[in-house]
């Protein structure tokens, strides 16, 4: 499938069918916060890196959730480290869209 072709279905998933954006996009600066709400003390972390990998073991809770589908989903707003991991083998943006 070419890209033209998925942008065009996606776009026209986001203008026809019912659903909600899912904000996924904390950064370094609003993380920490995220992590508490989440359950996770701040400062549970050693470094920057050790913290976006705990915020991505949550939002992988989040995105692979049975709740978490094309029904109900109609896009996602991704923090560009989300963006350079994967989900079960696949990189995140493509498995939100599978």
């Amino acid at each position: 499938m070419t890209t033209r072709v998925l942008n065009e279905e996606q776009l026209q998933k986001m203008k026809t069918h019912p659903g909600f954006i899912a904000a996924l996009d904390q950064s370094g600066g609003s993380t920490p916060h995220a992590l508490a709400l989440y359950g996770i003390k701040d400062q549970s972390w050693a470094d920057d890196d050790e913290m976006f990998d705990l915020v991505h073991q949550m939002r992988t809770r989040v995105i692979t959730s049975p709740s978490f589908t094309g029904e109900r989903i109609i896009g996602a707003i991704l923090f560009e480290d989300t963006m350079d991991r994967e989900i079960k083998g696949q990189p995140t943006a493509d498995y939100l869209w599978n």
